[in-house]
């Protein structure tokens, strides 16, 4: 999802006339479909309040939306955000019992139903995404813990008759300090439960913290291995039928015509149906469903999409880039600076479409009735799915309920704004007549769209006498991904410019005194949404490899320039210098090795990175170790910031160097793992990971690695060979046959 926070902790202010979208924009109501969904603004009465409906007993204490106590001591916190490995089923109810103070070992986590209550403080909708929970609930959780722990307190007090000042917690047993009293939290449920939450919830000063910071095992580990956590794929509801569904071959295809009596004839088989989406086999396992889609025969009509090719498409966008585009920033005069400049250069960068892989393919669960209906998925977007899902099963959206199962990965495409899984399943729920689960294979996944759009980039870089830049030119061609979209009023401004494409292109923190950012967004029938990091994924990748190339082309350590140009940017500069340092920047390294550095600001976190490869004779590439640093403001736990930044930087090797989605005749060509590879473990690389000390709010750590890794990469690459890489994923032909570039 893409960042839409003010950047508060920044040193400098943005340019003039660079792209922003103000956060109070998005939270303004607005209806978006047909009366089914509206954005509206986070409301913290809300969640300081029990829901109505809690499945707390009579005999537990909820204060407020987000946490149960019950009389044996056991504390429920409940998550109104997705987990879908990134950790925060452990950093939440760290901020939360960080002020509650109740014994860990006594915690469990439970997802949030649906409702206001739970909606997303900044984006006004029950959401995950964006690397925004732990920056959007450091204050809500925190005060949610607060409150509990204060009334609690308060109800000892009154049994004892002595002030609550006079009272202290450890490990969820009150006690009176003069006295040495103690009455655990358990029996005081029933008390708590009769007073008035406090007007007045004071926090802890940061040097009392002794959670946060801490390195601390993450909650849902034990149930990963002993079996019993439930993703979407382990939902079996008594009656269940399985559907699978045939889709066209081509984005925006339909439905001519269909002939299922070979597929009525496999055992199990119970029904095969047109829906929206294109045509359902439903049967009584996984597997019969599967062989009767195998043999279905079914006619399409391709439509406009049929003579699509990814070939082509690089073809016209190289073309479209050297035309002006709108501007998306604009700072001093670049054209001019380029006509007075000592030196220019130019290069061009290509990133294809990429697939979310997620290694839970898409499912859906739902047990729809003529007055309700139940769904079970692991979902990033419960308000919008529940909004979709009600319109298309004709409800209201209050008669739907979502349960949020645990995400076998996310990185954006569970978090679609037209819920077209959820959708699919429940117009599927119509002709099963019964709970059905509608499962996506491999395949269906890949070739199912909603891609990481491809991009080309260009650049024009002028140099002064001495080899600084004092101009850079950057057009950029490539799909939006809120247009035709409800997200389109708050993130497409009135020039036609979407946020997303130009994060991480128009906001980059380099002192360049010349600079213009424009942009290109041509229609194309491939469905395309969020991937993790979003924009920064391909400006990451050009901005840092085209900055490598001025530093070379102006006689510069790609080091010293980037410490010179980022004078004002103190906590960029901060990891940096860290990087460099821990990575040996400038050491000599063994012959064939080369080291490559990038940085990238993103989701308000800073992130440098060192790269350390080599390539074989037959151009296959050896990523030797990684070196990160980030800033991040305070780290709520240690150990989940270091494993984001270290699955971040295997997410972004694996699109540097082994994957794409292409098109042939409208076709999508990859159709599984095969030739859609992940990163293996024993060609993961040894990564260090850095964490810079702060006393900020903390900021994302979900996506920031991943933008730097890719030019880092290609950086050390050239260090090693002379070859300049501008085209992802990497090609071992390219680096064999690819023209040396000349500094």
């Amino acid at each position: 999802m893409n960042h839409l926070y003010d950047r508060q902790d920044s040193t400098t202010a943005l340019p003039t006339k660079t792209l922003r979208v103000p956060r109070r924009d998005f939270l303004k109501t607005s209806a978006a479909i047909g009366g089914g969904l509206c954005f509206a603004a986070y409301v913290p009465e809300l969640a300081a309040r029990p829901l109505k409906d809690s499945p707390a007993n009579d005999a537990s204490f909820a204060p407020n939306a987000f946490v149960r106590i019950a009389p044996d001591d056991s504390v429920t916190i409940i998550a109104n955000h997705s987990e879908m490995g990134q950790g925060i089923y452990t950093s939440l109810p760290m901020l939360l019992n960080e002020e509650l103070e109740a014994d860990w070992s006594r915690i469990k986590v439970e997802a949030a139903p649906v409702d206001a209550a739970y909606n997303h403080t900044v984006f006004g909708l029950q959401m995950t995404g964006g690397s925004t929970t732990t920056p959007s609930e450091w204050e809500r959780f925190r005060k949610m813990g607060a409150m509990a722990r204060l009334m609690l307190v308060d109800a000892a007090a009154q049994k004892w008759g002595v002030p609550a000042s006079q009272c202290h917690v450890e490990k969820g047993i009150v006690i009176h300090s003069a006295s040495s009293r103690k009455a655990n939290y358990g029996s005081l449920v029933t008390a708590a439960s009769q007073l008035k939450p406090p007007a007045d919830i004071p926090l802890k000063d940061p040097r009392q913290f002794a959670l946060i910071g801490k390195p601390t095992r993450r909650l849902d580990t034990p149930s990963k291995i002993n079996g019993t956590a439930q993703f979407g794929l382990d939902v079996h509801l008594p009656g269940m039928v399985f559907a699978l569904v045939a889709r066209p071959p081509v984005f925006g295809g339909k439905l001519l015509d269909f002939d299922a009596s070979e597929a009525l004839k496999i055992r199990g088989v119970r029904a095969v149906e047109q829906v929206p989406s294109g045509v359902a086999v439903i049967a009584d396992r996984f597997w019969p469903a599967k062989l009767g889609r195998d043999k279905l025969k079914i006619s399409w009509d391709e439509g406009d999409n049929a003579k699509l090719s990814t070939s082509q498409m690089l073809v016209d966008f190289s073309k479209q880039s050297a035309s002006p585009g709108t501007v998306a920033r604009k700072s001093g005069d670049a054209a001019a600076a380029l006509a007075s400049a000592a030196k220019a250069i130019t290069a061009e960068y290509d990133v294809p479409y990429l697939a979310h892989a997620m290694m839970e393919p898409l499912n859906c669960v739902v047990d729809l009735r003529p007055d309700s209906c139940e769904i079970w998925t692991g979902t990033q977007f419960e308000t919008v799915d529940r909004a979709n899902a009600a319109q298309a099963a004709g409800l209201t959206p209050e008669k739907v309920q979502i349960h949020t199962t645990l995400l076998g990965g996310g990185f954006g495409r569970r978090a679609n704004p037209v819920s077209d899984f959820v959708v699919e399943a429940v117009h599927v729920a119509k002709i099963a007549k019964a709970p059905v689960k509608v499962v996506w294979t491999r395949e269906d996944d890949l070739a199912g769209g909603w891609y990481r759009p491809m991009w080309h980039d260009r650049f024009v870089a002028g140099l002064d006498a001495a080899g600084n830049p004092i101009a850079w030119t950057h057009t950029i061609v490539g799909q939006s991904i809120a247009q035709g979209t409800l997200f389109a009023q708050y993130m497409i401004n009135k020039e036609g410019v979407d946020s997303t494409s130009v994060e991480g292109a128009a906001d980059i923190l380099y002192g360049i005194p010349n600079l213009q950012v424009d942009l290109h967004t041509p229609k194309i029938g491939v469905p395309v949404q969020w991937w993790r990091s979003v924009g920064h994924s391909h400006t990451g990748f050009s901005v840092e490899s085209f900055f490598d190339e001025v530093a070379h082309a102006g006689g510069k350590d790609p080091y010293e320039l980037r410490r010179q140009l980022l004078a004002n940017q103190p906590r960029m500069s901060a990891v940096l210098n860290l990087v460099a340092e821990k990575a040996g920047w400038g050491k000599p390294l063994p012959p064939g090795r080369g080291r490559g550095i990038a940085t990238h600001f993103s989701f308000d976190s800073y992130v440098a990175q060192v790269v350390e490869a080599s390539v074989e004779k037959d151009g296959t590439v050896q990523v030797r170790r990684v070196v990160c640093a980030v800033d991040c403001g305070r780290v709520v736990n240690p150990d989940i910031v270091k494993a984001q930044m270290e699955g971040g930087i295997i997410f972004g090797l694996t699109a540097a160097l082994k994957t794409e989605i292409t098109l042939e005749n409208g076709r999508v060509q990859q159709k599984n793992f095969h030739d859609y590879q992940m990163l293996r473990m024993f060609e993961s690389p040894e990564i260090q990971v850095h964490i810079i000390p702060s006393e900020l709010s903390p900021t994302g750590v979900g996506e920031p690695s991943v933008p730097p890794v890719a030019p880092a990469l290609t950086n050390a690459i050239f260090a090693a060979t002379g070859k300049r890489v501008r085209r992802l994923p990497i090609r071992a032909a390219d680096l064999v046959t690819g023209s040396v570039a000349k500094p």
